[in-house]
C-alpha cells in the first residue's frame, strides 16, 4: 500500500511548475503541428519549506528517508488533485529559537 505524506508545507515558499511534454513537427513555413506526448504528458515539480517544532520535522525526514527517493507516496497539491510524488532531494534541517526548517524537492511520479 502506498503511503500518503499529511504534512503541510509553508505557503509563503510554495512553489512550483509543470512541464507539458509535446511532440512537435516544425515545417519550413513556420507552420508546426503539436501533439502531446503520453497520456500522462503533465508533471509537476514542487519546491516546498516545512517549518514546525523538532518532533514534526524529524518525522517528515523519517518519512523522506524510509522512501529512499525511490517510492512513490500520495501528496495533495493546492488546488490540485491528490497524486503520487517522490522526494529525491531535501535539505538538512536548520533551527532558529524551536523552529526547525527543511525544504524539499516533491516530482511527480506515475508509477508506485
Amino acid at each position: 500500500m502506498t503511503d500518503t505524506f499529511n504534512w503541510v508545507p509553508a505557503v509563503s515558499n510554495l512553489s512550483g511548475s509543470a512541464t507539458l511534454r509535446v511532440r512537435k513537427a516544425q515545417f519550413g513555413d513556420g507552420y508546426a503541428q503539436r501533439l502531446q506526448d503520453g497520456i500522462n504528458n503533465r508533471a509537476s515539480s514542487y519546491n516546498l519549506t516545512f517549518i514546525d517544532d523538532e518532533a514534526t520535522i524529524t518525522a517528515i525526514l523519517t518519512f523522506l528517508d524510509a522512501h529512499a527517493g525511490a517510492t512513490s507516496f500520495y501528496w495533495t497539491p493546492l488546488l490540485r488533485a491528490q497524486a503520487l510524488f517522490t522526494c529525491e532531494k531535501y535539505s538538512e534541517p536548520t533551527k532558529d529559537g524551536n523552529a526547525h526548517t527543511i525544504t524539499a524537492t516533491f516530482d511527480q511520479t506515475f508509477a508506485p
